[in-house]
């Protein structure tokens, strides 16, 4: 008995697992198509989620354009609006100017019809002054005979100054003649003086120390001589012969290097210092000049010292103002 009821036991137990064993399939396959449906469902949502996102994509992109649309639209109404306000402001130009020629127009009306009167009376002026003009031609006709005899006047008047100066000229030559003459006469002996033309040449050295503008001793005894010549003369000379005794000092190229800045200021006071010799022995200033050539008056154009001799000279020249 004991061992029929193990085995009946043991049997029992033998047949519980299938039931087990179809309980857990049955579980599992619950469970696997719970998961099935999770992920069928996870795809569906997933798919319908895509649509939506390429959805709302797309409707940003069309709001981002007709954002863009409506930004342009705004910067061309903007424009047309400057438009429209620069038109407003050219139109009210346009009346400014039109109301500013308008008025030019009446002004150059009333100008017009000024000038009309004023025509007129030019017109009256106009016939007045031909009236004057044929009084005016008859005069002429008489002034015209009066000038021609005036310019007959002034003809003998300008021959008869033109012989009266020859006449002076004439004059004034014997004079220098004369004064040349005498000079020719007494200084004929001396070294160092010649006659160039129509002036007496004293060569520097007769007169002044080299570089110097003071007068030697032998220089102021020919200046004297010269003086005494000269008031000779002067007293044969009427007053009304304008004549002046021009003194020309002239230097040679070579550089100086004395008191003197240059051969300007050296010819310049040798002949002032004669002016003034002159001036003391008694001889009128209005008849004397002292100017200054320094060395760009030569004699010679050589380079030799005698050439340099020639051109160191005081020039005297008897001649009218």
């Amino acid at each position: 008995m004991a061992r029929r009821s193990r085995r009946q036991s043991r049997a029992s137990e033998l047949n519980a697992w299938p039931g087990y064993v179809d309980a857990l399939s049955t579980l599992l396959m619950v469970i696997i198509f719970v998961l099935l449906v999770f992920v069928l469902g996870q795809a569906f949502l997933s798919v319908a989620l895509n649509k939506r996102q390429q959805v709302l994509d797309q409707l940003q992109r069309e709001v981002a354009h007709l954002s863009q649309m409506l930004s342009l639209e705004q910067g061309h109404n903007r424009s047309l609006e400057q438009s429209v306000a620069t038109l407003q402001k050219e139109h009210a130009a346009d009346e400014a100017t039109e109301t500013s020629l308008t008025a030019q127009v009446s002004q150059q009306a009333a100008e017009r019809d000024s000038a009309r009167h004023q025509a007129d009376a030019l017109n009256d002026q106009l016939a007045q002054l031909s009236a004057q003009l044929a009084a005016v031609s008859a005069a002429l006709e008489i002034s015209q005979n009066e000038v021609r005899d005036r310019d007959r006047k002034i003809d003998n008047l300008g021959m008869e100054l033109n012989v009266a100066l020859a006449r002076k000229v004439e004059q004034l030559q014997r004079y220098r003649s004369e004064f040349f003459g005498r000079l020719r006469d007494v200084l004929k002996d001396t070294k160092g003086i010649q006659v160039v033309g129509d002036r007496f040449v004293f060569q520097s050295e007769v007169l002044f120390p080299v570089g110097s503008a003071d007068l030697s001793p032998e220089g102021i005894k020919q200046i004297k001589v010269l003086g005494r010549t000269l008031k000779q003369v002067a007293q044969q000379i009427p007053p009304s012969v304008p004549w002046i005794l021009r003194v020309d000092g002239h230097a040679d190229r070579l550089p100086i290097h004395t008191a003197f800045p240059s051969n300007w200021e050296l010819s310049s006071a040798r002949a002032i210092t004669v002016v003034k010799m002159l001036i003391a022995d008694g001889i009128d200033p209005r008849h004397l000049a002292a100017t200054g050539f320094a060395d760009f008056q030569p004699l010679d154009n050589g380079t030799t010292p005698e050439a340099f001799a020639r051109n160191r000279r005081i020039e005297f020249r008897l001649t009218d103002r």
